[in-house]
């Protein structure tokens, strides 16, 4: 009897990652063959002799994407964007391969996780088919951004804050980008929520409602409770934009960078002791620092590709090399900033989320 309830429990499970991986079937898949880009050899790269020639992944299904990303005509810095997203993803998806030849996941829940954090970035770059999952702002404050929120509140106490006169030029424009941090707040958690939907319509269309229960309570619980964290989030992001429009900046204010400022109000509120609180203080300084870097070379990167546009308008080919040289090095150094600036927002968003939950 034992085996047979195994296998009853095991059949939602092997449904969901059917489920989760549909959205990576609208990517074109070439025709079955030894050596394929869907072959072992070529998406386990530990049994590969190396990356081929150009490549910018090991695994060839996140190669496709990319080459897919290029031909949406993405800004360089929403490219760069995503390069460092799918290095993150390959990063985790290596991790996986080792845990799974250890037998340390046998229920499949962190290949699922691994899947449906890919559907996410499917959908944050537009690259799942659908046209409405991208969004598109710029740093710069500008006429022809500033009112671009979308949010009927933000577009008040922007506007509120804008003719108060208790804001400098330069202090403007770090609410500004404070601003456009909570919009990207709010599209990531609507992407999130849009794709968790998706797969439960999915669950309910194949699975019996003692099934649906069991994935509901297991697989799905871990996505539920990110959802209730981004709202939160979310909600105390405007509470704060909130203040600090009415008020204006505290002369005394620690942090200027959005995701560091989010950081450090949820670690105020986490199971930190003080010694840890302080710890995560300085590294927030550091954070902050390469990510101030890592803003430099974007605007720089924006800069170069609009020059090298113009340059190869005129046509003047020792130009045009000259500055598809100095381009490509800053695209290098733009993506490997990006990585480094994820990944240390993942760990670093991991230790408050761990904090706040043994708090709990």
């Amino acid at each position: 009897m034992a085996p047979q309830r195994e296998r009853v429990s095991m059949l939602p499970r092997l449904q969901l990652l059917v489920l989760l991986f549909l959205p990576l079937l609208l990517v074109p898949q070439p025709v079955a063959g030894h050596g394929g880009k869907y072959s072992r050899e070529k998406n386990e790269p530990e049994m590969a002799a190396k990356r081929e020639t150009g490549e910018e992944f090991r695994m060839e299904k996140l190669n496709q994407l990319w080459e897919k990303a290029q031909r949406l005509h993405l800004s360089p810095v929403k490219l760069a964007e995503l390069h460092s997203d799918l290095k993150i993803q390959e990063r985790d998806e290596l991790n996986w391969k080792k845990l799974k030849v250890e037998g340390l996941d046998k229920d499949g829940e962190k290949e699922a996780k691994l899947v449906h954090n890919l559907n996410v970035i499917l959908a944050r770059y537009g690259l799942d088919g659908r046209k409405d999952t991208q969004m598109v702002h710029s740093n710069s404050l500008n006429e022809d951004t500033q009112d671009e929120l979308g949010d009927p509140r933000l577009e008040k106490l922007w506007h509120k804050a804008k003719t108060s006169g208790k804001f400098s030029s330069e202090e403007l424009d770090k609410l500004w980008r404070e601003f456009l941090h909570h919009k990207e707040k709010i599209h990531e958690y609507n992407v999130l929520l849009d794709t968790l939907s998706r797969a439960e319509e999915g669950y309910e269309n194949l699975l019996s409602p003692s099934d649906m229960n069991h994935l509901k309570s297991d697989a799905l619980s871990s996505k539920h409770s990110e959802l209730k964290d981004r709202l939160r989030s979310i909600n105390q992001g405007l509470d704060r934009l909130r203040k600090v429009s009415h008020q204006g900046y505290s002369p005394t204010t620690e942090f200027e960078e959005p995701r560091v400022i989010d950081l450090w109000d949820l670690a105020q509120t986490a199971n930190f002791t003080e010694k840890e609180l302080e710890s995560f203080r300085e590294e927030l300084k550091h954070f902050e620092a390469k990510i101030e870097k890592h803003n430099h070379y974007q605007k720089q990167l924006e800069i170069s590709h609009q020059k090298l546009k113009h340059v190869e308008s005129i046509g003047d080919p020792e130009h045009i090399s000259r500055n598809k040289e100095k381009y490509v090095l800053l695209e290098e150094k733009t993506k490997e900033l990006g990585y480094k600036v994820k990944k240390h927002l993942q760990d670093l968003s991991s230790r408050v989320s761990r904090a706040q939950h043994n708090e709990l």
